[in-house]
Parts: structure tokens; sequence; C-alpha cells
């Protein structure tokens, strides 16, 4: 390794990239890392983390609502959409340093810089030719736009939708996956006019369908105009904004549009071709089972190969290939009960198998399911409803998955997250105390699961 200039060379200083190219250094060897962009990636500059802090925000106009009911007099307050993004961005600002200081404290060398693949050994970056005994690509991935009539020219994906410099009193969000409902749930809570539009007959494909269904009727309360099997045919630039025609045969003029209607792997002009990796159909590179690509000695992990698109999977995959690599520790990462959240309002949260999942393969099994108004909203008569599920197999008793939609999902679900990957069985849950009063709770406390769809269908028979 010693004819090369770096053992290791790392494009892209995201969240997989810089724990990759971190514990690689501290493994003894020597690494170089680019980024053309910003340090931390998507995640933490235009994604989870400021994604996050706006929930935060869009959650203060629900809670000023609510707090009548204990008591306090109403509320009257206006937000100040600069001082939020100010702030924000002095977060992020903050954040970039902390990765900055990680990489050069592990005694990475970090080139702000675009890096090509000239070949499978050799790197240009930022117009200087580097050498490498291994490389990992991890890029991540971008959002698209898609090609209908004056989308390109009038329309916004989340990345901007961080940075407008107004805000923008009537939305409407394409798109229904993770993206989409957290925007939603942002600009409504701010007090934006905010339309949903999804082309399907229900958003959160992949989520249980009780979580789809639950979180459909709760987003529609806070006041979100949620329109399924409605897609935008065509923008126009008006006097007062924008026009869009709907399929549904309706025009909506507002002053900002934001698809979310899907990523791409952020493969384009690395050089992949010269270097002779392989990527698939969407431009996401293929990997095996150890990160590595078509070619020997270049790895890729992360949203750029387009598998598990989240961040702490990026990050755990980048772990482990500079242990194996490095580390003379090789090893591979679960991709079993990985936990999720959607940051809508109310958030969702789930990990392990769907229902459907479930008795896609076969399984026999037991679903139990609560409804209940939690103990906050009894006061302040909110209408906002708790739903969390619960799937079992009969045979081991084994808790498969479990899904909720209401406030502290995220973080109760993490937990659980621990007892599935452990094996818990339904008896091991029945047997845990309850810790009174919280929803958490409600996960030891089921004890009766619900009718089988197919015994009462025999029974109608």
């Amino acid at each position: 390794m010693a004819g090369y200039d770096f053992d290791y060379f790392v494009i892209g200083a995201g969240s997989g990239g810089v724990r990759s190219a971190r514990i690689a250094a501290q493994h003894g060897a020597r690494v170089g890392i680019a980024e053309e962009r910003f340090l931390g990636g998507t995640c933490v500059n235009v994604g989870c983390v400021p994604k996050k802090l706006l929930v935060y925000a869009a959650h203060f106009r629900h809670d000023f609502a609510e707090a009548e009911g204990f008591g306090w007099s109403p509320i009257q307050s206006q937000h100040d959409w600069p001082r939020l993004i100010a702030n924000k961005d002095a977060e992020i600002t903050r954040l970039n340093g902390i990765y900055r200081r990680l990489l050069e404290g592990a005694g990475c060398t970090l080139f702000e810089a675009r890096a090509v693949l000239l070949d499978a050994n050799t790197l240009e970056v930022g117009g200087r030719r580097i050498t490498a005994e291994r490389i990992l690509v991890a890029t991540g991935g971008r959002p698209t736009i898609p090609d209908e009539p004056g989308a390109q020219a009038l329309g916004i994906t989340s990345e901007e939708a961080f940075y407008l410099p107004r805000f923008p009193e009537r939305v409407i969000i394409a798109g229904g996956g993770y993206i989409a409902i957290e925007f939603a749930g942002i600009f409504n809570g701010l007090g934006a006019q905010t339309t949903q539009l999804y082309r399907g007959p229900l958003f959160l494909r992949g989520f249980d369908t009780d979580i789809r269904e639950t979180l459909a009727e709760e987003v529609r309360k806070t006041g979100i105009d949620l329109r399924m099997r409605t897609r935008i045919e065509r923008l126009e630039r008006t006097g007062g904004g924008i026009a869009a025609h709907l399929t549904d045969d309706t025009v909506m003029e507002v002053d900002a549009v934001m698809y979310a209607t899907g990523r791409r792997p952020n493969t384009a002009g690395l050089g992949l071709e010269a270097a002779g990796v392989a990527v698939d159909g969407q431009g996401a590179i293929r990997v095996d089972d150890q990160y590595a690509t078509s070619v020997p000695n270049i790895y890729a992990v992360g949203d750029v190969t387009n598998r598990v698109n989240l961040t702490p999977v990026a990050i755990a995959e980048g772990h482990a290939l500079a242990d194996t690599l490095f580390g003379n520790r090789p090893r591979q990462i679960s991709y079993n009960n990985i936990p999720t959240a959607v940051f809508s309002i109310p958030p969702v949260a789930t990990v392990g198998m769907t229902e459907d999942e479930a008795r896609g393969q076969g399984r026999e099994i037991a679903v139990y399911r609560s409804a209940f108004r939690p103990l906050k909203h009894t006061l302040s008569g909110s209408g906002e409803q708790t739903m969390l599920k619960m799937i079992v197999d009969r045979r081991t008793d084994r808790v498969l998955g479990c899904h909720m939609v209401g406030a502290d999902g995220p973080e109760i679900i993490q937990g659980l997250a621990i007892a599935l990957n452990c094996g818990a069985t339904k008896a091991q849950f029945d047997q845990t105390i309850g810790l009174h009063p919280s929803t958490a709770e409600e996960f030891v406390t089921l004890r009766t699961p619900l009718p089988d769809p197919d015994t009462v269908q025999e029974a109608a028979a």
C-alpha cells in the first residue's frame, strides 16, 4: 500500500462516509476524504437534522392552542420564518464544524472539492491526481423533480425548502413518503394553507395499513388538505403566484409547490464507468454483502446503493466496512428490525413486520391493536388519537412487529426495537410492569387479539 497516496479514499463526507473514514483512520489507515458540498451530507444539512428542527417549530402552534385547556390564557404569537431559518443555519454550521474536527482529529486528510474516479485506483480531486489502494463511494442521494410541464422551472424540493427567504402562505406538497408528509406538517403547523397530493390510494406505501389509515385521519384533523389519487398535471406562473392544474380538474393558486416524489442515487459524473463500477437502471451502485462493487477494491455504502436509505444504516455500514478492511474485525450489520420514524404531526414509528408482511410469509399471527385519546389531550379538547399495534407469531409467541401513531412514538419504538432484536415474546411483554401513566405502557398491557380475519370470514359464510 505504500505505493499509493492513501490506503483508503472516501468520496462523500456524509454520515456513512465520515464514519467509515474516521474508523479506518483510527485503525491506522492513511485516509483521504473528499466533499464538494458540505460536511455531514444530506442528513445534517438538508435532511434529518434541519427537518426535525422545523418539525419542533411547527409543533408549537398546536401546543399553544392546547394550552388553554390546562389553564393558560390564550397565547397570541406571530411566527418569524427568517429567524427560524437563521437559527437553523447557525446550528448546522456548528455541526459542520464538529464533523470537520472529527475527521481531522482522527488524522484524515480532508479535501473540500469534487472527486472523480479515473480508474480503479486513481481519482482527480479538485484538479489534483490522487491514488488509493481502496476507495469508498458514499455520495448519498438527491431529490428529483418530475418532467411535467412547469415542474422543473417552478417547483422546489426539500433542499430548497430549507432556505426559502420568505414563508409561503399557500403550499402544495406532491408526494406520499416520509419527506412529503413531514413537510406538509411543517408548513401547516407554521400557518400555511397546505395541500398534500398523492397519486395512489393511500400514502406511506410499505408501512402497516393501520398506520397509513390512522395517519391520514390524523393529519386531516390538523387542517391539511390531503388528496389521494390526485397529482399535478402542469404548473404555470401567474401574477399572484403559481397555478397548479390538478388531475381532479381543479386549479389552485399557491406560493410554492414542493415535490417530494422520489430521490435518486447521487452517482452522475463520478467516473464510475471509467473505473468499471456497475450500477443499476436507477444509477444505484451494485454491491455484495460486503459492500464491494463490481471492482474488488471499490466499495459503496448508504443511499448511493439505494437499499435501506436511512442515516443510521449508512453509519453502521461505513463502520462495519472500516472494521473489516482495516481493523481485523470482519463483520456485517443486521438489516432485521430496523426502527424508523416519520416525523409527521402526530409522528409515526415502526419496527419489524407489518401485518401484511407477516401474512404474506404464511405465518399464523395474532394482531393486537389499541386506539385512544392520550392523557395530554383530555383537557385540551384536541381530537388527536394515538394508535398502536403489535404483530405476534402464534406458533413461537415471538413479537414480530410494533407500530405506532402518536406523540413520543419514535422514542418508544426505539426501545422496543431492542426487545425485538433480542427475540422477545408476547409473554415477556405481558410480564413487564407498565410505567403509568404513559403511552408506552400500552405495549405491555395488550391482552386481547383482534379476531382473525380468516375465522371471521368462515363464520360469516
